[in-house]
C-alpha cells in the first residue's frame, strides 16, 4: 500500500514543536505517553523519528509490537496532555473514556486530534538512555485548523504563548 504524501504533509503541518502522544499496543491493549521529540526524516518514503527513554514501559512495547502512532494534540486536548504525561496519577487507565480508532498497523489513534501518523517501526538506534525509533508512515490524517497544544517552561500554552489552565469541575 502506498502512503499518501499529501496526508503526511498535512499532518506534520499541525506540529509546531507541540505536544504529541505516542501510542502503541501490547496484547490488544493500548499504551501511550506524551513526547515532544517528533522529527520528519524523509518524504520518500515518509518517515519520522521519535526518542523514547529506555526506562519507560512504552519503549519496550514499541520494540516488541513494531508499530506506533503519533497523535498531535490541540489546545482543546489539555487534559489528554496531562493524562498521558502521567500528571493525573489517580487515573488508572490513561485511555479511559476515549473512543480509540485503530490505524492500518493496529496502533491506537486518539479521536479528533490535529493530526496523526500511523507508523511501522523501521529502525531503532541506541541513544544511550533513550532509543531513537524511526517509523515508516503508512497512514496519516489531519483535522481542521486549530491551535496546537504547547508545553514550555513547565506550563501548558497556546501558540501565542498564553498559559492554559485545566478546567476543574464545580
Amino acid at each position: 500500500m502506498s502512503m499518501d504524501v499529501q496526508s503526511f504533509k498535512d499532518a506534520l503541518a499541525h506540529w509546531t514543536s507541540g505536544v504529541t502522544v505516542v501510542t502503541t499496543q501490547m496484547d490488544g491493549r493500548p499504551v501511550g505517553i506524551t513526547a515532544s521529540s517528533l522529527t520528519s526524516v524523509s518524504l520518500a518514503p515518509p518517515q519520522i523519528l521519535i526518542c523514547v527513554a529506555r526506562k519507560l514501559y512504552t519503549h519496550q512495547v514499541i520494540e516488541q509490537s513494531g508499530v506506533f502512532a503519533v497523535n498531535i494534540l490541540g489546545t482543546d486536548h489539555l487534559e489528554w496532555g496531562m493524562r498521558f504525561a502521567g500528571m493525573t496519577p489517580e487515573l488508572a487507565d490513561r485511555f479511559a473514556d476515549i473512543e480509540l480508532q485503530r490505524g492500518v498497523t493496529g496502533a491506537p489513534i486518539l479521536p479528533d486530534v490535529l493530526g496523526w501518523l500511523d507508523c511501522r517501526l523501521r529502525h531503532a538506534y541506541d541513544g544511550g538512555d533513550h532509543t531513537i525509533f524511526v517509523g515508516e508512515v503508512v497512514a496519516a490524517g489531519a483535522t481542521e485548523e486549530r491551535s496546537p497544544l504547547l508545553y514550555f517552561n513547565r506550563t501548558w500554552r497556546q501558540l501565542d504563548g498564553t498559559p492554559l489552565q485545566l478546567e476543574t469541575a464545580v
